[in-house]
This record gives structure tokens, C-alpha cells and sequence, in this order.
């Protein structure tokens, strides 16, 4: 099962996420599927590619949570 969840990046106390595609079994630093945007928690500067999140979302791929709140805020 797919799904679309965060991929945490950067160094100690300033991490930053990835928008990711990661089997629903695969650790948080996996390797993905497909990569969506990014997501700065210190900025609250969410990028996101909306045609590939769309096609994913067709495909079957399930938002966590944490990614569904944040696409509301887009």
C-alpha cells in the first residue's frame, strides 16, 4: 500500500520535510516512490507539485494525516 507521508531532511534541530510517495511499510528516511514538494516547518513554506499529487491520489495513494492537514492550509 502506498502512501504520501513526510520525509524528514537536515541537520539537528532544523529539519525540514519532503512530500513523499514510500511503501506504507518502509522506514521515515526510506527511499521513495516519487518525491511531491517539501514542506519548511520555521517558515510554514509548503511547495508542492498539484498534477503529480493528483495522479498519486488516482493511483490509490493514501495522505497521512500530518499531509492531509497540511494541504487544507494550501
Amino acid at each position: 500500500m502506498l502512501k504520501i507521508r513526510l520525509k524528514r531532511i537536515g541537520r539537528k534541530k532544523l529539519a525540514t520535510y519532503r512530500i513523499v510517495v514510500m511503501e506504507s511499510l518502509s522506514r521515515r528516511d526510506g527511499r521513495p516512490v516519487d518525491e511531491l514538494g517539501s514542506f519548511n516547518p520555521h517558515t510554514d513554506q509548503i511547495r508542492l507539485n498539484k498534477i503529480k499529487f493528483a495522479a498519486w491520489l488516482k493511483q490509490g495513494a493514501q495522505p497521512t494525516d500530518r499531509v492531509r492537514s497540511l494541504l487544507q492550509a494550501v
